[in-house]
C-alpha cells in the first residue's frame, strides 16, 4: 500500500522555518516602509537651502519661505507651514526650516523634529548651514543618512 501525504514531522518543520522568516522579514519590512516615509526630507531641505543661498547671493541675507519662494512638501500656496502624511514643515523665522514628524518612524517618536538653520555673513559674503534633528543619532543616520550632510559648518547636532 503506498502513503501518500506529508508526516507531522514534515509540516511542524515546515512551520518553524516560516515562523523563522517571518521573524526575520517583518521588522526589516517596517523599517524599510519607515526609511521610504522619511526619504522626503532629504529633497525637501536641500531645495531649502538652495533657494536660501540663491536670495543671499542676490539680496544679502537670508529670508522667509515666501521670499525665497519655497513650498514644503505638500504646500500649493506660498505659506509658512505645510503638512505631508508623514511631516509637518514650518518656518519660525527667516532662514530657518523644521520638519516634524507626525507618525512614529522607527525609533524616532512621533513628534521628533529635523531642523535647518541658515545664516548669511555681510562680512564675508558667505552663507553657513546648519542641520540638527531633536531625535536620538541612532534613530536619525539609519532613517536619513544624507540630512547631515546638508549642514556646511561643524557637526549634524543632535539631541537625546
Amino acid at each position: 500500500m503506498k502513503k501518500q501525504g506529508f508526516t507531522l514531522i514534515e509540516l511542524m518543520v515546515v512551520i518553524v522555518i516560516m515562523g523563522i522568516l517571518a521573524a526575520v522579514a517583518v521588522p526589516k519590512l517596517f523599517g524599510m516602509i519607515a526609511k521610504s516615509k522619511a526619504s522626503e526630507l532629504g529633497p525637501a531641505a536641500g531645495t531649502f537651502v538652495k533657494l536660501q543661498e540663491a536670495y543671499a547671493s542676490e539680496n544679502n541675507a537670508v529670508g522667509t519661505w515666501a521670499d525665497v519662494g519655497y513650498k514644503g512638501p505638500g504646500e500649493f500656496t506660498n505659506a509658512s507651514a505645510s503638512k505631508t502624511a508623514s511631516f509637518v514643515y514650518t518656518n519660525t523665522a527667516a532662514g530657518n526650516w523644521i520638519a516634524t514628524s507626525s507618525v512614529a518612524l522607527n525609533d524616532c517618536n512621533s513628534g521628533s523634529t529635523w531642523t535647518v538653520t541658515t545664516a548669511y555673513t555681510s562680512n564675508s559674503g558667505t552663507i553657513t548651514t546648519t542641520a540638527g534633528s531633536s531625535s536620538k543619532a541612532n534613530c536619525v543616520t539609519p532613517l536619513v543618512p544624507n540630512f547631515c550632510k546638508i549642514a556646511t559648518s561643524g557637526d549634524c547636532t543632535t539631541g537625546s
